[in-house]
């Protein structure tokens, strides 16, 4: 995890919208429960929204299916 919390800085720090969608979903991914999962997922889709990212559908799909989004 701390090679993703580095890699999530960087992002960050580089205004990197794309990176950050996907360093977010790979966080979600790797989380120990579904709280986790889904405070990343809405991180992710939150960037995703923002850039205009088509990976926003799938994201906030994932978050209907979890109940954290209608």
């Amino acid at each position: 995890m701390k090679d993703l919390d580095t890699r999530m800085i960087t992002a960050h720090e580089a205004n990197d919208r794309m990176a950050l969608i996907k360093l977010y979903a790979e966080a979600a991914n790797g989380a120990n429960d579904l709280d986790a999962s889904c405070f990343y997922l809405t991180h992710a889709y939150v960037f995703a929204l923002e850039a205009g990212a088509p990976q926003a559908k799938d994201l906030h799909a994932r978050l209907v299916k979890h109940g954290r989004e209608a």
